[in-house]
């Protein structure tokens, strides 16, 4: 399906990022994979061989160090993410300032630089790991919401202006998948709320979605990978919600 065509991934080295490499790199794609986790980078690259994965060991929040990547891709998957959980009044500036430059300024300037060779070969695939976030607000998460908000934003300019160079931009809006990320904010949840962690799932993350489960990593990967296949080429501009019902209300 990806034969001959090259992929970036951000946030690669675990969850989300991890699964779409894989399932990217078995549709037959060449793969950079981006993560600050170097270890985690290794055991990826290890688990699925070939040499179809390239890692880069980068820290997103650092601008200029984007210009290390290569730019002659033809699916850019913008995952990479981090979570702070505080209050509007108490939340640290320097670590607002750091989530948006990971989360959408880093988004920014990887389509930026990545569309000119789009372009010029006719196609591209653009998918912007969003949220359920992109859509919906939750308190004590103003910083992710934002950037999510600003993602899904972004994402929509992208796909007008690349309509007719066949070039699709869409979100994929997953509600708390099984990742390490997820797994951070049960502890962050439970210290805000003063609740014990066990609570947390049942009282706060699912309280809003019919589908009582955490998202599996590999569920994200494949709506990627559909997005990135033959029947996906009228589809951009778009915001695929795997929420569990989370929207419905």
């Amino acid at each position: 399906m990806l034969d001959g065509r090259t992929a970036l991934v951000t946030g690669a080295g675990s969850g989300i990022g991890a699964a779409v490499v894989e399932r990217l790199a078995s549709s037959g794609a060449s793969v950079h994979a981006v993560d600050i986790d170097g270890d985690g980078l290794d055991k990826l690259v290890a688990r699925v061989g070939d040499g179809r994965v390239t890692p880069w060991v980068i820290d997103l929040s650092d601008l200029d160090a984007h210009d290390m990547l290569p730019t002659d891709i033809d699916v850019l998957v913008n995952n990479a993410g981090v979570q702070h959980v505080a209050p509007v009044h108490e939340f640290p500036v320097d670590e607002f300032e750091r989530i948006h430059r990971i989360m959408l300024l880093s988004p920014f300037r990887l389509v930026r630089a990545c569309l000119p060779h789009m372009y010029a070969g006719g196609w591209g695939r653009v998918v912007n790991v969003s949220s359920v976030h992109g859509l919906r607000a939750s308190a004590f998460k103003s910083a992710y919401v934002a950037a999510k908000h600003g993602l899904e934003g972004l994402s929509k300019v992208v796909a007008l202006e690349s309509g007719d160079k066949g070039v699709t931009s869409n979100c994929i809006n997953p509600a708390y998948v099984r990742t390490p990320l997820v797994e951070k904010q049960v502890a962050d949840q439970a210290a805000a709320h003063g609740i014990p962690e066990s609570d947390v799932l049942e009282k706060i993350m699912l309280t809003p979605v019919a589908v009582k489960r955490l998202i599996e990593p590999g569920e994200v990967a494949d709506l990627v990978a559909f997005l990135c296949g033959p029947s996906s080429d009228s589809i951009s501009g778009s915001s695929f919600t795997m929420d569990g019902g989370w929207t419905a209300h």
